[in-house]
């Protein structure tokens, strides 16, 4: 099955543990909330690291979801990992399995986010077990 629609993210910064600061790092909060064939808000915490050359980093991130999926209610993490590599934009975003909660118990899947023109859009190809 798949549910496609818009996300707007509000994102924090957070302080860092002591030992982190020379590294590059950051901390950040996240606060989602998905319209379309999924009607969610999300939270979560993303660790980032930025490149010494403009255009590269890296990021992972784990958010809870909760809301409605193709008219079921429920929860479920999704887990990302994206690299930027001088721009080239490599991310992937995946349902942490297990995590399916209430009429989402048993939910699998991937996500694709796009952005364009500052504006969020995601495809989520999913299952229901």
């Amino acid at each position: 099955m798949q549910a496609n629609g818009t996300f707007e993210v509000t994102r924090e910064s957070q302080p860092l543990a002591a030992t982190s600061a020379p590294a590059n790092l950051g901390r950040h909060t996240l606060d989602k909330r998905f319209d379309g064939d999924l009607q969610a808000h999300s939270v979560g915490e993303m660790l980032s690291a930025g490149g010494e050359v403009a255009g590269s980093a890296g990021y992972v991130a784990m958010e809870r979801v909760t809301g409605r999926l193709d008219g079921r209610e429920g929860s479920f993490v999704l887990q990302h990992s994206g690299t930027m590599d001088r721009g080239a934009a490599t991310l992937t975003v995946h349902v942490v399995p297990d995590t399916g909660t209430g009429e989402l118990a048993g939910l699998a899947g991937s996500m694709t986010i796009r952005i364009a023109s500052g504006r969020h859009e995601y495809t989520f190809d999913y299952t229901l077990g």
